[in-house]
């Protein structure tokens, strides 16, 4: 027998004692220690696993129109929104809304190639009001984007899709704990096809 085939009957073996363990504790109805032993990063994982399988690709079109694989159907965006939507995507490490001036530049070039019509002037004022942390103009959009995911699957599937919140503890070499709060889009990058690339 290979080491391969070992460690395969290895693991599959822990997976015959983790399943029996959940069993026995959900049977106690102990699912508070079960959450404790499994951790909330490892669970947020695991539905991310199990999302996988019934995720619909996401294929970007060379003319920049979002459009789910599995139904073949548009994102019903306006250029604004889609420029907003490819932002995101393109950090899938999140970004925090108060840093969004940042961004200016890109998010200014992503609208100008979706919408090279625009005049020039109302593309610049429009992404200056995006990347002002003071206006909620972002937010706005955000809401629409999700509206139209929402349109189109159900909640949960959606909730891969949408540009979300994201929490991520940051720990400062003292006892007090700060988080940055990203907005960032869970659908694994995998799922995401650009035809123009």
């Amino acid at each position: 027998m290979s080491n391969e085939s070992i460690n395969d009957e290895t693991a599959l073996d822990k997976a015959r004692q983790l399943r029996q363990l959940v069993n026995d504790l959900r049977i106690m109805g102990r699912d508070d220690l079960l959450l404790r032993a499994i951790t909330v990063p490892v669970l947020e994982e695991l539905r991310i696993e199990a999302a996988r399988g019934s995720l619909s690709k996401l294929i970007i079109t060379d003319d920049y129109r979002i459009v789910l694989a599995d139904s073949n159907k548009e994102v019903p965006l306006t250029p604004i929104h889609r420029a907003v939507y490819l932002l995101f995507l393109n950090h899938p490490e999140g970004i925090e809304f108060k840093l969004m001036n940042d961004y200016h530049d890109e998010l200014l070039e992503i609208y100008r190639n979706i919408s090279p019509t625009t005049d020039i002037a109302k593309a610049e004022e429009t992404v200056n009001r995006l990347t002002n942390p003071l206006n909620n103009a972002l937010n706005e959009k955000c809401s629409r984007i999700k509206a139209a995911f929402c349109g189109m699957m159900d909640d949960y599937s959606a909730s891969y899709y949408i540009i979300d919140s994201q929490a991520q503890q940051m720990i400062a070499g003292s006892p007090r704990k700060w988080f940055r709060r990203l907005k960032a889009i869970k659908l694994p990058r995998e799922l995401v096809s650009y035809e123009h690339s």
